[in-house]
């Protein structure tokens, strides 16, 4: 069921009361159904009849029609990720995982945001240094987006119905010992990769903490001392390897 489905059933509902009162009441548009024109009933009569199938329709979309689900290769914006996370936040076994990318989403915004607006104190938007800080923050941002995809892509084929099934105390007694032990072993391994997605991620966090920190360090703003900055060889290796491993 779509939860914010009653809500919007009601608003349906009131924006056609509201249509029909103006179009029957004899003090607006006054149409009437019976006693009035030939024409004026069917009117009457169609918009009646229209109005109860779109209710009808309105209650079955919006109340018991399961939601599309967009395909993870359609994901552009970050509004767009955090959707797609929002919507495994009440299962109860991705709940921590969930939470936990959902956040690294507004850590990396926010340490970019610090970042720019350091660069834009040290730096002129058309130095060159500044133009490398730029493009490898771009670019780590990228990689983190890449890996919370990734995260996606496990989600979106992770059956909780059955993961609960065979998980519970009270599972079913016809499942073999060796069955449950073989569906135990499959799920810790979907929830191993999940978790080396939600650490790469930590990983590139703590890079941008340290190169926070090498920035504000650097007395040097020739381009030649920021190639040369631990942090950022380590951000450039980092987007190499990822980029290598894509193609």
């Amino acid at each position: 069921m779509n939860r914010s489905g009653p809500v919007k059933l009601i608003g349906l509902i009131a924006g056609i009361a509201l249509s029909n009162i103006a179009v029957l009441s004899p003090g607006l548009l006054g149409l009437q159904i019976v006693g009035g024109s030939t024409l004026e009933t069917a009117s009457g009569v169609t918009l009646l009849f229209t109005s109860l199938l779109v209710v009808l329709y309105g209650s079955y979309t919006l109340l018991f029609k399961t939601p599309a689900t967009p395909s993870v290769r359609n994901l552009e914006t970050r509004d767009d990720y955090i959707a797609g996370l929002s919507r495994y936040r009440n299962v109860k076994a991705l709940q921590k995982d969930v939470l936990l990318a959902l956040e690294q989403l507004e850590r990396i915004d926010k340490k970019k945001s610090t970042l720019m607006n350091i660069l834009g104190e040290r730096f002129e938007p058309t130095e060159l240094s500044f133009r490398k800080f730029q493009t490898v923050i771009v670019e780590v941002e990228k990689l983190l987006y890449l890996n919370v995809r990734g995260i996606l892509n496990k989600l979106s084929v992770f059956d909780a119905s059955e993961f609960n099934l065979f998980t519970s105390r009270q599972r079913p007694k016809p499942f073999s010992d060796t069955l449950v032990q073989r569906k135990n072993e499959l799920y810790n391994e979907y929830f191993a990769h999940v978790t080396g997605y939600l650490g790469a991620n930590e990983e590139i966090l703590l890079k941008l903490d340290q190169l926070l920190l090498e920035i504000s360090l650097l007395d040097n703003t020739d381009y030649r001392a920021v190639d040369e900055m631990p942090c950022m060889k380590e951000l450039n290796a980092l987007i190499g390897q990822t980029k290598l491993y894509q193609n």
